[in-house]
């Protein structure tokens, strides 16, 4: 059996996942980059990847616009 997540493709749970705009966390992040958590840090230190915001003390995200992009990016869209 498909899982919901095939059947309904990728543009369904990018909308699912992703607000319209504002920032995301990283373990959502990495439900739409299927990358490990050191992948992601090394991709980010050598420019594959978008740099954070840090919002506060222990407090980082991305913005989702950013994300957006990537992922038409990785898309090749």
């Amino acid at each position: 059996m498909e899982s919901e997540t095939h059947r309904l493709g990728p543009t369904v749970l990018v909308s699912a996942v992703l607000p319209e705009t504002g920032f995301v966390r990283l373990p959502t992040v990495l439900t739409l980059i299927p990358v490990s958590r050191s992948t992601w840090w090394a991709g980010i230190k050598d420019g594959r990847y978008p740099v954070p915001c840090k919002l506060g003390p222990g407090v980082t995200a991305w913005r989702v616009e950013d994300i957006r992009v990537l992922i038409e990016r990785l898309s090749g869209h």
